[in-house]
Order: structure tokens, then C-alpha cells, then sequence
């Protein structure tokens, strides 16, 4: 993967209306960020969106795919990102609407992925059960493991 960095600066200009854009180098490559939502990577001088089943049917229309990568293994398909047509370039209103939508793809599943059931520990509770604990029995432990240093 590669980001050119013509590429990317002229993504931030035309995005920066949008407000809270930024890029990031990974891989090789670039990830487009919104409020800290990744909704586009760049690899070989590619532009992806984000894409749901909201907007994957837009993607086929234009007869555009998935984001695919080498691995020694054969190639790996991630049909989360698809390749942005190459009119977008040079069409800034055009590529803030789609970029725009990439972002509301980004923002739903974040919004999926936080509804999960992950209490504050970050571990999963188990099914069915809920575990509370009160202020109090924190401070019990901590008084037992004072008593017994």
C-alpha cells in the first residue's frame, strides 16, 4: 500500500469543509478520519470509502468493488471499503457528498459496535447476568488487603 502525498493533501483541502478531517499514515498507505472515525484509506493512489449495505448498491451501480490486499496467503477481500470513482477528483462537491456518506457509514457502526453489551471492565458480562458491585465493597476489598499487608 501507498498514500501519495499530493493525493492526500488535496483530500484534506476539498474534505476540510466538513470539518474534523484528518489523515493518517498506516500500512503503507492513508486512513481519512472524521471526529476520529475512519471512513476512507488510500492504497496505491486509491481512494476507498466506507460502505454499508446502505451504500454498497451505489458502489456496484458505478461498477466499482471491495477493497482487496495481497497476503502470502492469496488475496483478502475487506468489503467494509470500497474504491471511490475517479470522477470524485475532480468534483469536490461530489466527493464531500460521498465522502459525507462514508462518514455516517463510519458513525453507524461505530454506533453498532459501542451497543454492544460491554460493561465499563470492557469484559463481556456473561448471558443473562448482570453484575453490579457498590462503592462500598470496592472499599471492603481494599480495606481487607490493607489489614492483611
Amino acid at each position: 500500500m501507498s498514500a501519495d502525498a499530493a493525493l492526500i493533501e488535496h483530500l484534506m483541502d476539498v474534505l476540510r469543509p466538513l470539518g474534523g478531517v484528518a489523515s493518517r499514515r498506516m500500512f503503507g498507505g492513508a486512513g481519512l478520519f472524521r471526529d476520529g472515525l475512519m471512513f476512507g484509506l488510500i492504497s496505491d493512489e486509491v481512494l476507498y470509502l466506507k460502505a454499508d449495505n446502505e451504500t454498497v448498491a451505489d458502489f456496484e451501480a458505478e461498477g466499482l468493488g471491495p477493497f482487496t490486499y495481497g497476503t502470502k496467503n492469496g488475496d483478502r477481500v475487506l468489503t467494509s471499503y470500497w474504491r471511490a470513482p475517479e470522477r470524485l477528483l475532480d468534483d469536490d462537491d461530489e466527493m464531500r457528498a460521498w465522502c459525507r456518506r462514508a462518514t455516517g457509514v463510519a458513525a453507524r457502526a461505530a454506533k453498532k459496535k459501542a451497543g454492544g453489551t460491554k460493561p465499563a471492565g470492557g469484559k463481556p458480562a456473561a448471558k443473562g447476568r448482570t453484575v453490579t458491585r457498590s462503592p462500598a465493597a470496592g472499599r471492603n476489598r481494599r480495606s481487607r488487603a490493607r489489614q492483611s499487608d
